[in-house]
């Protein structure tokens, strides 16, 4: 009878390993993942290391881009690493064949627990310097309808070029659960002309050419998926000039996103609304690097606020001053407040290229502001407490009764 139990207890631990999440969305966009709450810090790419999985995984990444490899998933798995993949989409003039080749990619593993969701096609609205879509929106929903009744427990995931109008992009969400954009906005000046960037060497399109510009693509993106689909930013992990042939770069022109632009770039993106971050470009970045310590710092820090980004956002309604600096206040400090574990946190960050001074008030139910990450604390008097930010600066403030 012993050996029974044990056999039994086998299989069903086999079945706990084995089951594939249970993925579904909240009412904000956020991933619900076997009904936690969960924010994204993906990569597009592995680290350059002997343990590389396990290198993503031990910085706080949750999830990777891989090929259709098991070994990759199970690799992945073992690491703690949820995965993504590619699949296409439908091929409208040959649809017969193109349904099996997708059945196919679909099939091969959607028991595999590490799978969080897919990926259709890259950017399918954007071809450079032209207005034509790159892949028509058509057949896309008629993939989503069809991939789903195969696979109804996975999600879509779709990734935008950062220009092309809303009204566009928004043909193409019948075929996707998930929306993500990309937005590379640190770039040398005087950078040579090359493939998605534009003739003032940016590759958004936007008045705005500062690093703030990633916020108001957030923004872009929601008006796109609207307040249910989950927005998802695709940040720099790279530089531009090492984009090209070894023997074509021009060394001084390699520039990298300092940590405290990281770090910007991250918080702007989450008060903006995203509900995950994605890295793309590491596969040429050189490892180890100063940039890369400085994003594993960054992504170390997300992680472990995790709670707290996944959170939902609490109506509490501060009230901002500003101090005079012999500077202007254009977006100015932009906050969002999370309530993680009955503790409320504002994450803030200066949008300006200038410094500024401010006063944040309306906060008569706390006496002390901790400065997470910066080992300091403020007295809150009268409800309210003063700082000052550098160009984009980045302050967390647990707030504390």
């Amino acid at each position: 009878m012993q050996k029974y139990i044990s056999m039994i207890m086998l299989v069903l631990l086999f079945a706990v390993v084995k089951a594939p999440a249970d993925t579904s969305i909240d009412k904000d966009g956020m991933l619900l993942i076997d009904g936690q709450r969960t924010f994204i810090i993906g990569s597009y790419h592995l680290p350059k290391s002997e343990k590389p999985y396990r290198e993503l995984a031990e910085t706080g990444f949750n999830l990777l881009h891989v090929g259709a490899s098991e070994d990759a998933f199970n690799r992945a798995q073992k690491a703690g690493l949820k995965v993504w993949y590619s699949v296409g989409t439908l091929d409208l003039k040959n649809v017969d064949k193109s349904k099996k080749q997708l059945a196919e990619k679909v099939n091969q593993f959607k028991s595999h627990p590490a799978l969080l969701f897919r990926e259709s096609v890259d950017e399918p609205a954007w071809t450079w310097k032209k207005a034509e879509a790159r892949v028509s929106p058509q057949p896309f929903a008629q993939a989503y309808k069809f991939i789903k009744s195969i696979d109804p427990d996975h999600l879509l995931y779709m990734n935008h070029a950062p220009v092309n109008l809303v009204s566009t992009l928004q043909k193409y969400n019948a075929g996707t659960d998930i929306v993500a954009c990309d937005i590379y906005p640190v770039i040398p000046h005087g950078i040579r002309p090359m493939f998605a960037l534009f003739d003032d060497g940016m590759q958004g399109d936007l008045s705005n050419c500062t690093i703030s510009q990633v916020g108001e693509y957030t923004d872009k993106m929601r008006r796109v998926a609207g307040k249910d689909k989950p927005v998802f930013m695709v940040l720099q992990g790279f530089s531009w000039e090492m984009l090209r042939k070894a023997g074509e770069r021009d060394s001084s022109k390699i520039l990298y996103p300092t940590f405290q632009q990281s770090r910007f770039m991250a918080y702007d993106a989450v008060i903006h609304g995203a509900n995950g971050i994605l890295y793309w470009g590491m596969s040429h970045t050189p490892q180890p690097s100063e940039f890369w310590t400085n994003l594993k710092k960054v992504v170390r820090e997300l992680a472990d606020l995790q709670n707290v980004l996944a959170a939902g956002t609490e109506p509490l309604r501060v009230v901002k001053t500003y101090h005079e600096t012999g500077h202007s206040v254009d977006a100015g400090v932009e906050i969002v407040a999370k309530k993680a574990d009955n503790v409320i946190y504002l994450l803030t960050a200066n949008a300006d290229k200038n410094p500024v001074k401010i006063t944040l008030s309306g906060l008569r139910d706390f006496v002390h502001a901790n400065v997470l990450n910066e080992n300091r604390s403020l007295v809150i008097k009268n409800g309210g407490f003063t700082d000052s930010y550098e160009p984009f600066a980045v302050h967390v403030y647990k707030l504390e009764k």
